[in-house]
């Protein structure tokens, strides 16, 4: 039992699903277009526990020891990509 922190995960398709897919799509003259959601990762629900600092120049004065408490992934937390895909 135990959470390895250091497990990373990228959802990617294998080489030769693409090279099929572009072949056919050609092959039918199919028009392919790729995009990129550049905040897709912001949408991900976390499922561990994860805390964070105050960033800088966002302290709270008045409780400058405060930690928060994260529910949605951040760009930068290894979990991101899982929460992202598990959707």
């Amino acid at each position: 039992e135990g959470i390895d922190y250091e497990e990373v995960f990228a959802p990617v398709a294998r080489i030769e699903a693409i090279r099929l897919f572009l072949a056919y799509a050609s092959f039918m003259g199919f028009p392919v277009y790729q995009m990129d959601v550049k905040i897709a990762f912001l949408y991900g629900t976390i499922e561990e526990e994860v805390y964070v600092c105050q960033p800088p120049g966002f302290e709270d004065p008045e409780n400058p020891d405060k930690v928060y408490k994260v529910f949605k992934a951040l760009y930068g937390l290894h979990q991101a990509p899982r929460a992202w895909s598990a959707g």
